[in-house]
């Protein structure tokens, strides 16, 4: 049973369309503003329509495929910023993110505009 298991998850890999998560420097760029955004999002800088038109600025220039990436990406960059405190304490996660909002990945980007 395990083998015809294995075979099924082979043969659906195989047939479906493969999406790499690699960036480029400009999809790269991107992901950091992105990041940005969702930290400003995450300590409630942002309402739903300014979140939107600012992620939508970012995406602009992408096709869907990319902005999944992209937005993968951001995501990821920012559980990262998470790594090693206590994501339960809130306090924690929103003296960690607006570390990171004053760091220069987001005070060096004048291109967001609210």
């Amino acid at each position: 049973m395990p083998h015809s298991i294995f075979i099924f998850i082979l043969a659906l890999c195989a047939s479906s369309p493969v999406f790499s998560l690699s960036l480029g420097p400009d999809e790269f760029v991107a992901a950091e503003r992105l990041t940005c955004v969702l930290a400003q999002q995450s300590l409630g800088y942002l309402n739903d329509k300014e979140y939107a038109d600012m992620t939508e600025q970012v995406l602009d220039d992408y096709g869907q495929e990319q902005s999944d990436v992209i937005y993968a990406k951001a995501l990821g960059y920012y559980h990262g910023l998470m790594f090693g405190i206590n994501t339960h304490n809130e306090s924690e996660v929103n003296s960690r993110t607006q570390l990171f909002l004053n760091s220069q990945a987001c005070t060096l980007d004048t291109s967001l505009v609210l």
